[in-house]
């Protein structure tokens, strides 16, 4: 039987500062293509849990060791990345310190989550779905549709 051809496997973090008032959170610059402000993530490695890469990328990314706290959510609209179909698991994630960018990140700053710059992929839904989270501890919604596109 052959190996069926299958989106690549992908995790997202929103990383709170929970040493700071208000709880910002880690965007990163890419700083490759597609260029823009973006949640920090990357892909599973053959082998590697979900949690263990959600860990692994907000250290390579922010230089910051996180402690995850929630599973936000699982983004699988086949256009949410512009390079190829990717499913993504998102993940809350608690952190003290001071970050640095690193690996595939050429800038990062803090941003009070109401008001982030336009994000890349579908980040700015995942914004929304973390924003809806922090008010009434929902987690994202099950979106049979995968709508994302024209999210505020």
């Amino acid at each position: 039987m052959s190996r069926p051809v299958t989106p690549l496997l992908t995790v997202d973090i929103i990383i709170e500062m929970t040493d700071r008032p208000a709880r910002p959170i880690v965007l990163i610059e890419r700083k490759h293509p597609p260029h823009g402000w973006a949640l920090p993530g990357g892909f599973v490695d053959v082998g590697e849990t979900v949690e263990a890469a959600a860990i692994r990328e907000a250290r390579e990314e922010t230089s910051l060791d996180v402690t995850l706290s929630v599973l936000l959510g699982v983004y699988s609209h086949p256009d949410r990345d512009p390079r190829g179909h990717t499913v993504s698991a998102v993940y809350i994630a608690a952190a003290g310190g001071t970050p640095g960018a690193a690996d595939d990140a050429r800038h990062l700053e803090l941003f009070e989550p109401a008001q982030c710059p336009e994000p890349v992929f579908d980040h700015a839904l995942i914004i929304g779905d973390y924003l809806t989270y922090r008010r009434t501890g929902r987690v994202a919604p099950l979106r049979r549709d995968g709508y994302f596109r024209n999210v505020q």
